[in-house]
């Protein structure tokens, strides 16, 4: 069965890259990693802007993905060092991750949650090196709605004292927002045509995504984890002493 946090940190890469923050900027971001305009996109050779968008988009991917990846093995690390304090920075960290929820649903405002901080290219530096660096600023920006769920599962990776753990949690994360951001690269004509019926929709996200990371606050704040177990068996790895999910 697949582990609720592998299967949490998914869904929320995929609730990333469906946020008001992210969505609507795709298409500008591929048209300034690719170096093609819109109007390209539509008319141009569609052999040749597919392969330049998907060695482009992978460099992107890659960039963002080592960031993140990088942030779930350094929060793994420092949690090694906390694992005396595990049951306050469980209970500390659950609160924080409803605060998120209710941040992202729009019923809090927190208004540093809401500060951009990505690095402005006025030119992209040439070929998938470039893009890798552009995916680098991506996520290195902490965006407003990317922050709050990034956030929530990287007080998920401290709680294991695991660096390989943090590794791997946060490359599912990354796994959840880089597949449709590939899928939407490889058929951008589709996405432009279809997009404005997706934005109805935007409200119902923020929902879904708010009522995730308040569901994982409150296990978090509870030590729920373990008393799931009794009712799915096999369906959760926990660690031997107990800490939250692994």
């Amino acid at each position: 069965m697949i582990n609720i946090c592998y299967l949490g940190a998914f869904l929320g890469g995929v609730l990333s890259f469906l946020s008001p923050c992210v969505l609507p900027v795709v298409p500008s971001y591929l048209s300034f990693i690719t170096g093609i305009s819109f109007e390209d996109f539509k008319t141009g050779d569609r052999k040749l802007i597919r392969k330049l968008t998907a060695i482009n988009s992978l460099g992107f991917i890659l960039g963002f993905s080592t960031v993140f990846i990088s942030l779930g093995i350094f929060s793994s690390f420092m949690g090694r060092f906390l694992a005396t304090y595990y049951d306050l920075i469980r209970i500390v960290g659950g609160i924080i991750i409803i605060f998120f929820g209710l941040y992202v649903m729009g019923v809090l405002k927190i208004n540093f949650l809401s500060m951009e901080r990505r690095v402005h290219f006025k030119s992209k530096p040439r070929g998938a090196v470039g893009s890798f660096v552009v995916g680098l600023s991506f996520a290195g920006g902490w965006t407003p709605c990317i922050g709050p769920i990034l956030a929530s599962i990287l007080l998920v990776a401290s709680t294991s004292g695991s660096a390989f753990y943090g590794f791997k949690l946060l490359l599912v994360y990354s796994a959840g927002l880089a597949v449709p951001f590939f899928i939407t690269a490889i058929t951008i004509n589709t996405f432009l045509s279809r997009y404005t019926g997706i934005q109805k929709y935007m409200k119902l996200i923020l929902i879904l995504s708010g009522m995730l990371l308040i569901g994982f606050g409150i296990m978090f704040l509870t030590d729920s984890v373990t008393s799931l177990i009794g009712y799915i068996p096999g369906s959760f790895e926990l660690h031997p002493d107990k800490r939250f999910c692994k």
